[in-house]
This record gives structure tokens, sequence and C-alpha cells, in this order.
């Protein structure tokens, strides 16, 4: 195997003893950097040219990317945040701490002495420790849809801070999205349960309130094209027809103007609208 395909198999960066390790040679570091293929960094790491931006930001601090940053990576709902997360070892590093966002608590994992990321377990307690409780929900929520941990893993994990914990006891996989995740918690606010993914008429809604009133949610990317808007438009008909009032939110709203969302609900609960006529 090639340093270069090694290197991309362990995300595109490495400390030197770990690569001597895997049985490559300093001349095999040296090939790769006169290619121009590599480059080293603080002396001891040697990454790919084309490692991902916030892999090389954190091996350059000193850390391991961490957070919403490698939450964004793997692919979870995260909250919009431009600044890259890493978490550090000693507090004794060298590095322009008002770059980034500075995690010193360590994970309840335990993480090989070099790695340029943390493990996923981390990466959620720091997102616990980190973002306001509903975006970390958000975010747990996500990792356990994709299936990138399974719920009975969260639960047993030994959280040792109080958010994890409370987050780890109330996390779904019945969320598909973020946006849902903290509708739920809106309605949890104000007194009010919801159904999440009920089905209806052999169709999946996002959220129905009662037995008649039906809330589906537009993600951020919603309705990229006529169609998707259009099959919409004809399965809120179909509900109508079958004695439903359907009513559907954005994720602006949700997001921002959650007192909207929350007072259109009651007004809807006010009328009887979720109770069968």
């Amino acid at each position: 195997m090639l340093l270069e395909e090694w290197l991309s198999r362990h995300d595109g960066a490495a400390h030197t003893s770990d690569i001597y390790a895997a049985g490559f040679s300093r001349h095999a570091i040296s090939k790769g950097i006169e290619s121009g293929r590599m480059l080293r960094l603080r002396r001891s790491w040697i990454v790919l040219r084309d490692c991902e931006a916030d892999i090389v930001s954190a091996v350059a601090a000193g850390g391991r990317l961490t957070c919403v940053s490698e939450a964004r990576r793997l692919g979870l709902w995260v909250p919009d945040d431009d600044v890259v997360h890493i978490s550090v070892r000693s507090e004794r590093s060298h590095f322009d701490k008002n770059a980034f966002s500075v995690h010193w608590s360590r994970g309840p994992a335990p993480t090989r002495a070099r790695a340029p990321i943390e493990p996923l377990i981390n990466v959620l307690d720091h997102v616990a420790r980190c973002q306001e409780p509903p975006q970390a929900l958000a975010i747990w929520e996500s990792g356990l849809n994709k299936r990138l941990i399974a719920a009975p893993v969260l639960h047993a994990v030994h959280w040792t801070g109080n958010r994890a914990r409370r987050i780890a006891a109330i996390a779904s996989s019945l969320s598909d999205s973020g946006m849902e995740t903290e509708f739920v918690i809106l309605m949890r606010a104000i007194g009010i349960h919801v159904r999440q993914q009920a089905w209806i008429d052999g169709h999946r809604v996002d959220a129905l309130i009662g037995d008649r009133l039906i809330i589906q949610l537009d993600g951020f990317a919603h309705h990229s094209d006529a169609v998707a808007r259009r099959r919409d438009i004809e399965a809120d008909a179909r509900l109508r027809l079958r004695g439903y009032t359907v009513l559907r939110f954005d994720y602006y709203q949700v997001f921002f103007q959650p007192e909207f969302v929350q007072e259109t609900i009651r007004t809807a609960i006010a009328q009887l609208l979720h109770i069968a006529g």
C-alpha cells in the first residue's frame, strides 16, 4: 500500500510515529512531500494536500477536530457555525485560541494519543457541553437517524456532564431532522404532546397532535424542485378531504420564530382542530 493511500484511510493526516509504526519509511514521507501530494505540519505531522481544511487547522493547532465541526464532517445536522472546534489536552498548547472554539474537557471514550479527530462519543459529549440543549439534542438525534450510533449505546455510556446525561435520557431516533426535534421541544415547553412520525392514510406525517391536527415541517433545503412542492400540495389536499387540519412550518419559523409556531398551535387547539368532529 502506498503512503498516500494509507493516509487517505486515516482522515488524511497522521503523526510520523504512526506512519513509521505502519511500516513506512522516512524516504516515503520525503518522496510524498517532494511530489507536492503531502505537506508537513508542526515538524512531525504529515497531511495530504487535499486533506479537509478543518482537520488541517486542528492538527496545526495541536488539537483534534471535535464538536459541531466534526459532526458536520460526519454529515450530521448542525446549526450554522463557522468556527473550527478543537479539543486540546494541555493548557500549555501554543496556538491562537481566539481562532478556535476550544474544548479542554476529556470525553468519556479513550482516544489514541495522536488522533487528528475525536471519536463520535467524545464529539457528542463536547456538543452537549458547547451547544444550547435544543441544538445539542438535534445533533445527537441526527447521529441516531444516520445510524452512526445506537440509542442503547448512548444510554449505556457513562456521561460525566449533566447536560449529556439529560440528552441521553431523552434522545430518540424518531426525529428525521434537527428541525423536528426543535419542534417537539417547543411543544413540550407549552404542555402539548406530539406524536412523531405518525402513519395516516398509508402515509407518514411529521407530527400529529390529538386526533386531527397534522404538522408538516419543511427543512432548510426543502422544495428544491416543483415536483416535491406539488407532491406536498397533493398530500395536504388528501388529508384535508379526510377531515384533518394540516399546518406547515418551515426551518426559519421553527428556529427563529418559535413564538409564532407556539401561538399558532395554541390557537388551533383552542379552536378544537385537534379533535375529531
